[in-house]
């Protein structure tokens, strides 16, 4: 199609040419002619008149014709004539053609060797002037001439024949020179008149060649790297996959997607995430042989098609060396970007034989990939495919959820050691399957977090939360867990304050936990917006201390109110040879140091139990007290006045245990 288009553009350039040399040569053709037809007529004109004027002013002229001498006014007559206007000489005919008498710019002279004239002889014949222009030279003199043979008449008698030869050069050079400008200044309009046009329209043609030329290679090239995007990516799959030998051969695509990429252009901005992305395709390109295909499908990721390979251990090593060369650091200004990646590896035709299915499952690979912790390979597996579909299944319910509050809110109790007393209850999110069977919260709320649905989550149930401790006494507190997606979108602080408006709930009631996870993102802007919570007059829990990234100054920068020591160290307490009890012994006096109270969570014996009693404890969680329960079950228990810890038997109330 491009081809045709240049064909046509060159057809149409010399078809403009033509017509414009066409008119040019029509236009010069046209003047030329006109030009000879009016000097020619001038001249005619010219030479008739003057011819006319002599027969007029000689007297004699019958007499001169037959041959006497001229008088003396005719002699006078023919010295004035023959030096005026453009006359260059006057002959005298007699009535049958021969000519007598001369006169020229050297003078008057008779002829003396007569000879005849067939112009002259013709005016005679037909009775009407012969007029004749010439270029030539004559007697030395070269230019155009104009003749005219005018017959005389006595009577109806013709007596002689007068001619007068007009020297025409001057007048028609001044007047070839006029029209010649005329010529040039009319072409150069012609030029004009089509040639601005048509330079337009070749402006025009070639700036939509150029802009369709673009179109065609953006409709298959990504904008950024120049590499073949996802369309052009299948074309050449399906062409690959036809090729393909029944057996001994494999085509591998490698899916590829940069670990934390949106960290880059955080810190770089967006032009040193384009400049990685730039430089990583230009490094895969590099990697590939011509049979090979590297691909950009949007944002970080990138697809590399390995064609004609033999075996899984050729796609794996080729995988390994894509994932070095995403390691090399690359330079942005005075910055160093140093990535990693994740692949996912599908094989064809065993993992698919079309370009969607093959894609569809180096996907899954990759996905897998990433949920395993990124910066891996992945093979694809039919399992992943299974837990692909469980997945959108599971976020069919999610979005379903969160779009008509389908989720539910259950209270786990949490108890004071000084007295063994309900202080409040701790809200925690949870959502069912079609079926009515609880889904996990440790399955649905990582979706959540990557749905970026995980702000909507928390704040219904914040909101919810806040309703719900409103029907209880007015000792009881209500513990709600806080995303840090919730400060990230900046929404947190209106969440709270518009929840204790609406539900009325006394500010006090409330506790907020966060996760240390959370300080590590932007800790100064995080401690700023826990400052304006804590002025609200709402409790700041520090949740799951001793995890992860446990800092000791998080304790000094923020004053919480209370520290949560992680369930783990109950899961290993048994275990630990006392090393856990160090710990927490610890953690718990560090907190009364620091005026901030101290709940334990995960305790579910009575051994747990007895140890954080005599390590003084100020607050304890766990199914040792009971499980998450529904609002209702939790109201029932609070109506029921939860009775104290029996101590004879070592263990929770009745009430308690029922609820578990």
């Amino acid at each position: 199609m491009r081809y045709l288009s240049e064909i046509s553009l060159k057809r149409m350039t010399w078809l403009f040419v033509v017509v414009a040399l066409l008119l040019v040569g029509g236009t010069w053709a046209t003047i030329s002619i006109t030009t000879d037809h009016l000097l020619n007529q001038d001249a005619e004109d010219n030479a008739r008149d003057w011819a006319n004027l002599l027969a007029a002013n000689i007297t004699d002229l019958e007499q001169i014709a037959a041959g006497e001498q001229p008088s003396k006014q005719s002699i006078a007559s023919f010295e004035t004539l023959r030096t005026i206007g453009h006359v260059f000489r006057y002959v005298i005919y007699n009535r049958e053609g021969y000519s007598q008498l001369k006169a020229e710019r050297g003078g008057v002279s008779f002829v003396d060797f007569s000879s005849l004239d067939p112009n002259a002889a013709e005016a005679i014949r037909t009775g009407a002037p012969v007029i004749k222009t010439t270029k030539r030279n004559s007697d030395n003199v070269s230019g155009y001439f104009a003749e005219a043979y005018v017959p005389v008449y006595h009577g109806s008698e013709p007596i002689a024949v007068v001619a007068a030869s007009v020297d025409e050069t001057v007048q028609r050079q001044n007047f070839s020179r006029s029209i010649l400008w005329a010529f040039a200044i009319l072409s150069g309009m012609i030029i004009l008149a089509f040639g601005i046009p048509a330079a337009a329209w070749y402006r025009r043609t070639k700036e939509k060649q150029r802009a369709d030329r673009r179109l065609q290679f953006l409709a298959h090239h990504d904008a950024l790297t120049g590499l073949a995007n996802r369309l052009r990516l299948n074309e050449r799959l399906a062409a690959a996959l036809a090729l393909l030998p029944p057996e001994g051969a494999f085509i591998a695509v490698h899916y590829i997607d940069i670990d934390f990429f949106k960290q880059v252009n955080d810190t770089l901005g967006h032009d040193g995430g384009d400049f990685l992305l730039s430089t990583i395709g230009r490094r895969l390109q590099t990697m590939t042989r011509l049979e090979d295909m590297v691909a950009r499908l949007g944002g970080d990721e990138f697809a590399v098609v390995q064609a004609g390979i033999a075996n899984r251990q050729q796609a794996l090593d080729f995988a390994h060396r894509i994932a070095a060369l995403f390691k090399e650091p690359t330079r942005f200004g005075e910055q160093e970007i140093r990535v990693s990646c994740t692949i996912g590896v599908a094989l064809a035709p065993v993992d698919g034989s079309t370009p969607e299915r093959l894609l569809k499952s180096a996907d899954l690979a990759l996905y897998d990939g990433k949920a395993a912790g990124r910066d891996c390979i992945r093979f694809f597996a039919p399992e992943m495919d299974v837990a692909m579909q469980q997945r959108i299944a599971l976020e069919r319910i999610l979005r379903d959820a969160v779009d008509n509050e389908r989720f539910e809110v259950h209270y786990q109790p949490l108890f004071e050691m000084n007295g063994n007393r309900l202080i409040g209850f701790e809200a925690l999110a949870r959502l069912r399957a079609s079926d009515g069977t609880l889904i996990p919260p440790s399955t649905f709320i990582p979706l959540a977090e990557e749905l970026h649905l995980i702000d909507r989550v928390g704040e219904w149930v914040l909101h919810e939360a806040c309703r719900t401790a409103m029907t209880w006494p007015s000792h009881l507190t209500v513990a709600v867990n806080l995303s840090p997606a919730q400060f990230e979108i900046g929404s947190i602080e209106r969440a709270v304050t518009e929840a204790l408006r609406q539900s009325g709930l006394a500010p006090h009631r409330l506790e907020l936990e966060i996760t240390e996870t959370l300080l590590l993102r932007n800790s100064e802007a995080i401690m700023t917006t826990l400052r304006k919570l804590k002025d609200l007059g709402v409790s700041i829990a520090l949740d799951d201390f001793g995890t992860g990234y446990s800092s000791l100054s998080y304790l000094w920068k923020f004053p919480f109110d209370k520290i949560k020591i992680d369930r783990s160290f109950m899961e290993g307490f048994e275990k630990s040879e006392g090393h856990v009890e160090a710990v927490v012994k610890t953690i718990i006096a560090l907190g009364r140091e620091m005026n901030m109270r101290v709940t334990v969570e995960g305790v579910e014996t009575t051994a747990q139990f007895d140890f954080l009693f005599s390590a003084h404890a100020d607050q304890v969680q766990g199914f040792y007290f009971g499980r998450p329960a529904p609002a209702a079950e939790v109201a029932i228990n609070i109506l029921g006045d939860l009775p104290k810890r029996h101590a004879d038997e070592g263990g929770a109330s009745p009430v308690l245990k029922a609820s578990a």
